[in-house]
């Protein structure tokens, strides 16, 4: 039986038929995601050519980052609270090259499931020693890093008893400001994925494990830290799924 969300019965495949093209990307309006019914475009986009704004706009780059962005855990006095954990990968092209001085922003709910922002009324506590944003540059293999704290599910309203599987928001900025991407990485075995319309508005399975940290022992560090690897592909077959649509 079909996992996909919007199936309501079995379906029959014919083995010789050619299969349509795997969705990679979410709709703009996904009904299981309440949010996309007021925020998805009800007519054709219609895209403007690019100039002199998007060659010339910002473009955030190494003054922009302090060395110790990177950590998530030590922007405090003291510690915060919950499992520390490191998550590193690469940023690839869709060759496979590695894209180097990327600027990659991070945001995250803290360990009890709660956002420092006053928007969040979830009666989770807040953590003094915990900002839950983060950046850093990738180096010359395209290679990013982040210490931080493994963030704690939270409701979100979407619909009945809805909870967020535990997720870090990525951004990335490219070369322009208008080539920003927002994407989100997932943390292993989580039991809330097939309940969370926003994970499975990404239809296509192979497309959803992408969006996936694999726990590496490796990047794990002795009586300290758990470490996770997540790579990041831009365009392709192999692409990340992202929230740019």
């Amino acid at each position: 039986m079909s996992t996909d969300p919007l199936s309501t019965a079995p379906q029959r495949t014919d083995p010789h038929a050619r299969r349509p093209p795997a969705q990679r990307l979410p709709d703009y309006a996904f009904p299981a995601y309440k949010s996309t019914e007021l925020r998805s475009p009800k007519q054709e986009l219609v895209i403007p050519p690019s100039g002199a704004t998007e060659s010339t706009g910002p473009v955030f780059g190494a003054t922009d980052v302090h060395p110790l962005d990177f950590d998530l855990t030590g922007q405090h006095i003291g510690e915060p609270l919950g499992e520390r954990i490191i998550v590193t990968g690469r940023v690839l092209d869709e060759s496979g090259r590695p894209l180097r001085n990327q600027l990659v922003e991070v945001w995250q709910a803290n360990a009890a499931g709660r956002y420092l922002h006053k928007g969040d009324r979830h009666p989770a506590p807040l953590d003094p020693n915990f900002t839950g944003a983060g950046r850093c540059l990738t180096d010359a293999e395209g290679r990013y890093r982040f210490v931080t704290i493994k963030p704690g599910a939270y409701p979100w309203r979407n619909h009945h008893n809805a909870w967020r599987p535990a997720h870090i928001h990525f951004s990335l900025f490219g070369t322009a400001f208008t080539q920003r991407l927002v994407t989100q990485m997932y943390f292993p075995g989580d039991p809330l994925f097939e309940y969370d319309p926003i994970f499975n508005a990404v239809r296509d399975d192979r497309a959803r494990r992408r969006l996936i940290a694999a726990f590496d022992m490796d990047t794990t560090e002795d009586q300290w830290a758990l470490g996770y690897q997540w790579d990041i592909v831009l365009g392709g077959a192999s692409a990340t799924p992202t929230e740019d649509r």
